[in-house]
């Protein structure tokens, strides 16, 4: 969490070791130490990069991965951030569910209506770029 007195702690071991970092209950804000590798703002020193985390200078491994969770229903973020991220809404909605509902149930009933309707969804995600 943002905030608690070991999170750059537990963040610098992420860097260094190449582990998945998961930061919790996110704000409309993200602490100005964490700038550097939100943006992707690396250092080439040799053949590794590098990211400064405040007064430190952390070896940033390829396998590294930040999550950033919030429990925010539309969060805006500044779009420095937007830019950087991928943001996910895994907010249920009635209309997502009743066509989740609706799927299934003309699935037991029209088993060939179901299995044309996943054949032209993957065919149109086949034309997507």
């Amino acid at each position: 969490r943002m905030g608690h007195s070991k999170m750059l702690n537990t963040f610098e071991v992420g860097l260094d070791q190449g582990k998945s970092v998961l930061i919790e209950n996110m704000g409309e804000t993200i602490e100005a130490v964490l700038m550097p590798v939100v943006s992707r703002n690396t250092i080439k020193r040799g053949n590794k990069k590098v990211v400064k985390l405040g007064d430190k200078e952390l070896v940033l491994k390829d396998s590294f991965k930040l999550f950033l969770q919030t429990k925010l229903s539309n969060p805006h973020y500044p779009p420095e951030v937007q830019a950087e991220t991928t943001v996910i809404n895994f907010t249920v909605t009635e209309d997502g569910l009743e066509d989740q509902l609706l799927f299934l149930v003309v699935k037991l009933e029209r088993p060939d209506l179901a299995k044309k309707k996943s054949e032209l969804i993957t065919q149109q995600n086949e034309f997507k770029v």
